[in-house]
């Protein structure tokens, strides 16, 4: 596992811009009208939104808190130090598991049958390898302090007791959160919009849906685009002084 792991992190990034795509491929609905009446198009709209958000909040407020680095420039596992700071203190991969809801959130969304039956394990299988090439790194860079870290904190689970603690004791770095994120929520707000006008003919009509679209991804375009010129000339870094 830790080979294959080291495989998918080496060409994550290509390969789950295909499993996003594959959002799109005609599939048996999940949910349908002769199961769940004539409103059936609500339970994937609102259930998969929510669990989606979920996952970019995780995503969020953990790379606020506490920014880890993941790779190194030769895309292999690598880690500078270990950080066991902010949500890092409640779960050892909250990255990972915002990711993970972000895709379970969209393939719900998505109303399709096969993503959730087939693509979503397929996904979860290879986090799963991936995390273990990881711990196989950081066990080996580490040692003892990395197991008394495992001893503490769950894998995958959230511990939510203390939270409250964690976020009084630290400062939600915002500038940080835009920075490092803004490719994400591109890709991920377009992925969304994109899915609302191709799967949701039964939202209002009355609407010019290709136009509402075509708005989005202008304001979504300038905005990141305001990022980008930001990040790039310095005029926006990760310091909030």
């Amino acid at each position: 596992m830790v080979s294959i792991g080291n495989f998918f992190f080496r060409y994550r990034n290509n390969l789950f811009i295909v499993l996003y795509l594959l959002l799109f491929a005609p599939s048996p609905e999940l949910f349908t009208e002769a199961r769940f009446g004539e409103d059936y198009y609500l339970i994937p709209l609102i259930a998969g939104l929510v669990i989606t958000c979920l996952g970019e909040l995780i995503r969020g407020l953990t790379i606020g808190l506490a920014y880890i680095i993941r790779g190194g420039k030769d895309k292999k596992v690598y880690a500078e130090r270990l950080v066991t700071e902010g949500i890092f203190s409640h779960c050892r991969n909250p990255l990972y598991v915002g990711n993970i809801l972000m895709l379970v959130g969209v393939g719900i969304l998505s109303n399709s049958l096969i993503y959730v039956a087939i693509i979503i394990p397929l996904f979860l299988f290879i986090y799963q390898s991936i995390v273990l090439a990881e711990e196989n790194f950081l066990r080996t860079k580490f040692g003892t302090e990395f197991d008394q870290y495992c001893q503490r904190v769950d894998r995958w689970w959230i511990r939510l007791s203390g939270l409250g603690k964690t976020f009084s004791s630290m400062h939600f770095n915002y500038k940080r959160w835009i920075l490092k994120e803004y490719n994400t929520l591109l890709v991920w707000l377009l992925g969304i919009a994109a899915l609302l006008l191709y799967k949701y003919p039964l939202l209002p009509p009355a609407v010019n849906r290709l136009a509402v679209f075509a708005g989005v991804v202008l304001v979504l375009g300038l905005v990141y685009g305001y990022v980008r010129y930001l990040k790039k000339s310095g005029k926006m870094t990760e310091s909030l002084s």
